[in-house]
């Protein structure tokens, strides 16, 4: 008796709030589960970003060295394309050396012909004589000499990712 004289003492022109029935959601109680969800879905996105900028973005690549063999599968005075390694193996009177076999205009893959002796770009018309110099087409800049070494194996290895001086024979 002395509390509800208390509770009405304290709330002299209220009345007591009514009980609420447990099945029922009041808005307020909606409105926190909407904004919890919210905070959650935007937390897990933005432990998923903050993962994706920590881990580390490696580029697996292959190895710019390209071993291609005994130097005597070249034969004096030809010129052997190498489809995998993308280069020519230039044999020349003076030794071996390495023409790279992308074109410099727009990245095409050039082709040899035997015919005409020269290596032409099929995408827009370069045309390169054998030492890489460009004849005629689009292209901005002559075919790029790679670097050959002999592996301790006796074998030949071309560097792609060595850009010589045109004149740097190899001797074997």
């Amino acid at each position: 008796m002395k509390g509800e004289a208390m509770e009405q003492s304290e709330n002299p022109g209220r009345q007591k709030p009514p009980e609420q029935d447990s099945g029922e959601v009041t808005r307020r109680e909606s409105f926190i589960k909407l904004g919890l969800g919210s905070l959650a879905v935007a937390g897990c996105g933005a432990a998923a970003f903050g993962y994706e900028f920590l881990s580390p973005n490696v580029l697996y690549e292959p190895s710019p060295i390209a071993n291609l063999g005994k130097p005597d599968r070249f034969p004096p005075d030809s010129v052997t394309p190498d489809p995998v390694a993308g280069v020519y193996i230039i044999h020349a009177a003076e030794g071996l050396y390495a023409l790279s076999a992308i074109c410099t205009h727009l990245g095409c893959f050039t082709a040899w012909k035997p015919e005409l002796g020269i290596i032409a770009c099929p995408c827009h018309g370069s045309k390169f004589n054998r030492l890489g110099v460009k004849i005629d087409g689009p292209a901005p800049k002559p075919l790029p000499w790679l670097k050959l070494s002999i592996s301790d194996e006796g074998e030949l290895l071309v560097d792609r990712s060595t850009i010589v001086t045109p004149d740097q024979y190899l001797r074997t």
